[in-house]
């Protein structure tokens, strides 16, 4: 008997194992609307209590707390309510306005407020997926603004002409201003906390250099003022009549830069590119993408849709240029891109929420009397709460489906 002969049958191969199951995709209401509003509700709590608590009436009604609560009680509801309604009045609608175009007009001064914080959201939320933290939107928007604002006073052009090309200087300021720290950290390792955090300096001492000088100071001021805008470079109000006060055609721009930067994110290659640099740079760097230039890329884009903002302000909200062109826009945009999550949707209603208070904030100190101040502490607030996930998670009892800030700013230490 041969060999061949007495060997045994080779066993089958085993049955394939079943492919893993995929989870289930998270909604984007459910991973980042929901805690977010949450997040705003709890701020809007614990702002009802420093209003009742810095409420001069409700403090003298506390003194007979026990002996009579229920005044106490009514001063906390009259103070919160008459707060809370003034801005409300002063965000969306006036309802005691006499005409009707009275009562939309907080509307327009919302979205007037939330035009720069939209492009300014932007441009700090596109290096979050990169794994990058860009705390150099002041500077971006600032340099944009200046020459944007230099091309829209010093040149004389025909209609259209001259406005199409201060907002392209706009935009390549920021861009190059955005690619600094992109190129420093590409060729160096400079981290780019570090590095936008000193070009916001340089941007700010910058305007100061310029605005002291004959080609930009306005003749005849000594104020650090420029000449204003001409008519031909200037942004057009969106509404004519003023239904929706000075609102402009920036918000259209900054609502198409939320579109792009969208389908930047979840359409293009670049997209794809920078979103596997922010999770893993080793292993986008072995698949063979270029990490420098995605780091250069992300922070010159970044620059673009942060001199949205500059632009905005410079043709067409302030229409001159001054030293307070951005009056903390860039610092602001952080809080409204943690706010939306780095999700360019998010931004937008981040935006849109942050230009309400600041729209109705000065109602409400106008008509009750309550402290600005408080409008700052709740943005405070709705920053603590978002970097807080697994406490809105506790007290409301959600499931955990999205990141946290840490999570979005994970580069924030590599």
């Amino acid at each position: 008997m041969s060999t061949t002969e007495t060997e045994a049958p080779a066993a089958p191969p085993p049955p394939p194992a079943p492919p893993a199951p995929r989870p289930a995709p998270v909604s984007f209401w459910r991973s980042t609307a929901v805690p977010s509003l949450l997040s705003v509700l709890m701020a809007l709590v614990v702002g009802a209590v420093l209003i009742a608590v810095s409420d001069e009436q409700v403090r003298a009604a506390s003194s007979y707390f026990f002996a009579r609560p229920g005044d106490t009680l009514a001063a906390v509801w009259t103070s919160v309510t008459e707060a809370y309604a003034a801005l409300l009045r002063g965000s969306l609608l006036d309802w005691r306005a006499d005409s009707a175009l009275g009562w939309i007009r907080p509307l327009g001064n919302t979205l007037l407020n939330a035009t720069p914080l939209i492009a300014g959201g932007l441009a700090v939320a596109l290096p979050f997926r990169a794994g990058m933290f860009n705390i150099g939107a002041e500077g971006q928007i600032t340099v944009a603004a200046i020459l944007a604002a230099y091309v829209g006073f010093a040149l004389q052009l025909p209609v259209g002409v001259h406005l199409v090309l201060a907002v392209l200087a706009g935009l390549l300021g920021g861009m190059l201003w955005g690619a600094i720290p992109g190129v420093l950290k590409a060729t160096t390792g400079a981290h780019e906390v570090i590095t936008t955090i000193m070009l916001n300096y340089v941007a700010r001492y910058l305007i100061l250099f310029l605005l002291g000088t004959v080609y930009f100071q306005r003749e005849g001021r000594s104020d650090p003022i420029s000449p204003p805008v001409a008519d031909t470079a200037q942004i057009p109000v969106l509404v004519p009549g003023g239904a929706l006060g000075r609102l402009h055609w920036g918000l259209v721009l900054a609502l198409a830069a939320a579109a792009v930067a969208w389908w930047l994110i979840n359409r293009s290659t670049v997209g794809f590119r920078l979103r596997a640099v922010g999770a893993n740079p080793e292993a986008a760097r072995t698949a063979g993408m270029s990490v420098p230039r995605t780091y250069v890329t992300v922070m010159a884009l970044a620059g673009g849709f942060a001199a949205i903002a500059g632009i905005s302000q410079a043709l067409g909200t302030q229409r001159e240029l001054t030293t307070g062109i951005s009056a903390g826009l860039g610092f602001d945009a952080i809080t409204v891109a943690l706010l939306g999550r780095a999700n360019p949707l998010g931004v937008v209603g981040a935006g849109i929420l942050f230009g309400a208070l600041r729209a109705g904030g000065l109602t409400m100190q106008a008509q009750t009397g309550t402290s600005l101040d408080i409008v700052v502490v709740l943005q405070a607030l709705i920053v603590l709460f978002i970097a807080a996930p697994a406490l809105i998670s506790a007290i409301f009892r959600l499931r955990t489906t999205g990141a946290g800030v840490g999570q979005l700013s994970k580069g924030w230490n590599g």
